[in-house]
């Protein structure tokens, strides 16, 4: 399949608060993206043809008995893989690192220190502000993997496998207050998966027309609209569909 031609990245959610955020700023990227429980196993995922996969953060502590967990297998798949948070984190455990619970945590506003020729952090300052909201912090990366960017507070602030394809971040580059995230999200999408910018809202809605036109034919459709959002979006595409069919 032409993974530029048929993009998708998928969102793990872990429970985020910036979920549906993460997703959106892909999109603002003209990539297409959608959010999938973090329990999805990676046959599900292949299944999907997902082009690369982004893991959210979440509010458990990794080590909690109830803690949301991935399958292994994900990580095997070779798909292009970008951690926040929590995402970062349970990379690091799966993968055979650690992650502690650090004296002091980090709320609001940080500054990292990047290193060099880090392939996530490319065309930003070397020293840049970002969003922290964390006490666990890892504490030793897996075996593979190299500190890319860290604070006073947070040592690995930062990691990469580039062999993997697998990055990820303490910090939260998808809020505004993280001032080259979006560029982050930029590097990870283009110059680390090689996807193209070539989704946008109109080709969702006519993708969706001609699957509901497909899929009914010419029998009648029964909607019963309870005037949400889910249901007033099916009924619009299926009058869009029954008008131009």
């Amino acid at each position: 399949m032409d993974q530029k031609a048929s993009a998708k990245v998928l969102v793990l959610d872990f429970g985020a608060q910036y979920g549906q955020l993460i997703a959106r700023r892909v999109r603002d990227l003209n990539v297409y993206s959608e959010i999938v429980p973090c329990d999805i196993s990676a046959d599900e995922i292949r299944e999907m043809n997902a082009s690369a996969l982004i893991l959210s953060g979440g509010p458990a502590s990794v080590y909690a008995e109830d803690a949301p967990s991935i399958d292994p297998a994900i990580f095997d798949l070779g798909l292009p893989v970008l951690g926040f948070c929590y995402g970062h984190q349970i990379t690091a455990v799966t993968l055979g690192g650690k992650v502690g619970h650090s004296e002091v945590g980090e709320y609001g506003r940080a500054t990292i220190t990047r290193t060099a020729g880090a392939k996530l952090f490319n065309s930003t300052p070397m020293e840049q502000t970002v969003w922290m909201s964390h006490r666990d912090a890892v504490s030793e990366v897996p075996e593979g993997f190299t500190v890319t960017a860290s604070t006073d507070v947070c040592p690995v602030a930062a990691m990469e496998c580039v062999e993997r394809k697998i990055f990820t971040t303490q910090f939260h580059p998808e809020v505004k207050h993280s001032e080259y995230g979006q560029q982050l999200l930029s590097n990870f999408l283009f110059e680390i998966c090689g996807l193209e910018p070539n989704w946008s809202m109109d080709n969702l809605v006519e993708t969706m027309t001609a699957e509901f036109r497909e899929k009914v034919g010419d029998d009648r459709v029964i909607l019963a609209l309870s005037g949400g959002v889910d249901s007033s979006v099916v009924a619009a595409l299926a009058a869009r569909a029954w008008a131009s069919r």
